[in-house]
């Protein structure tokens, strides 16, 4: 059989035709008619076997270029280059930082997937301009794109989407969008979506931890206010709304210092990790009783706070990476609420 009638195209379908080489060409690695170092034809050939002009095929190329699946040798022509980790599904996956949180997410959502899928991760720091670049490299490159929207203005506060960055997601087609982890209300279409409610969740959290709240004489959430990978300020709004409404005296400061003033009936709620650990070796060189004197809540679960009792309130990751996987899975496009846990342990 000729190489080029092993890539069918199909004249009655609302597939673009760049799409269907795309899709022909991996269909011929994964059944084995293709291997590594294999000649594919030109781009002259395929569009005169065919019918279709050349910027077709060549964006059809270029699109397996941008995989890997596919180079070119000057003066010689196209070859594979890769015949491992050629799925029926491709997701870019995009998140603003290379946490621990983030990281649960993403292994949740590989492990979910399974091997149907081949899953490229980016992080964008919360950066506009490396988010858009890597969006604009990889805008058809892709099946699916999985995005957690979370940026930073110039003075390093917490922006949940720019004009730029929404107008570059609505670039993607609603059936290949995906967003998780910071709703995005304003963001029109039907697209699948798995997120937090970071004023509701804390609200709520605390509420559900009121009577053992009530019992500390003031509460102190450390919100950064400026930060390289700044938090929703949402987080900050339901937690003063929980204080007021139950009528809690409260503070927000910054940070944890060397020589933060402490006194038998703080409760403290910490965000940023080293914070945490600032406080909780303050404590004990001040020789006050953790969850007696001083109280403290974290936010966001690790297996460390399990190991050291540390009461957390905290979005299920596990949950999140399991239902966007399902989403893409089941081909769905629902809008799902991830689940937010008060996790009471010997710290309050």
């Amino acid at each position: 059989m000729e190489t080029t009638e092993r890539i069918l195209i199909n004249e009655e379908s609302r597939v673009p035709k760049y799409q269907q080489i795309v899709n022909g060409i991996i269909d011929n690695i994964a059944n084995g008619q293709f291997e590594i170092d294999d000649k594919i034809p030109s781009i002259n050939a395929l569009s005169e076997a065919y019918d279709l002009s050349r910027d077709t095929v060549e964006k059809a190329y270029n699109i397996l270029k941008e995989r890997n699946i596919i180079t070119s040798v000057k003066g010689k022509g196209f070859y594979i280059t890769r015949t491992q980790l050629i799925a029926k599904v491709n997701v870019l996956f995009l998140i603003n930082k290379l946490s621990s949180y983030k990281m649960h997410i993403y292994n949740a959502f590989v492990r979910s997937i399974g091997g149907n899928a081949h899953v490229d991760l980016h992080v964008y720091h919360c950066d506009e301009t490396l988010f858009l670049n890597l969006l604009s490299r990889n805008l058809n490159a892709y099946d699916y794109y999985v995005i957690m929207p979370h940026f930073k203005s110039d003075a390093l506060r917490h922006v949940s989407v720019t004009a730029e960055v929404m107008e570059a997601i609505q670039q993607i087609p609603d059936h290949k969008r995906v967003i998780m982890d910071n709703h995005l209300m304003e963001l029109g279409g039907d697209y699948g979506e798995v997120y937090q409610e970071f004023e509701t969740d804390i609200y709520e959290a605390l509420t559900e931890g009121l009577d053992k709240i009530r019992k500390y004489k003031k509460l102190i959430l450390v919100y950064p206010e400026t930060s390289i990978y700044p938090y929703p300020k949402r987080i900050l709004h339901g937690f003063r709304r929980f204080c007021t409404e139950n009528k809690l005296p409260f503070e927000v400061i910054d940070e944890i210092y060397e020589d933060t003033i402490l006194h038998a009936g703080d409760l403290f709620i910490t965000i940023v990790e080293s914070d945490l650990v600032n406080l909780v070796k303050q404590l004990r060189d001040k020789e006050y009783k953790l969850g007696e004197d001083i109280g403290i809540i974290s936010y966001n679960e690790t297996p460390l706070k399990d190991l050291l009792g540390i009461t957390v309130i905290s979005t299920d990751f596990q949950a999140m990476g399991r239902s966007a996987a399902e989403l893409i899975l089941e081909k769905k496009r629902d809008k799902i609420k991830n689940p937010f846990r008060f996790i009471d342990r010997e710290s309050l």
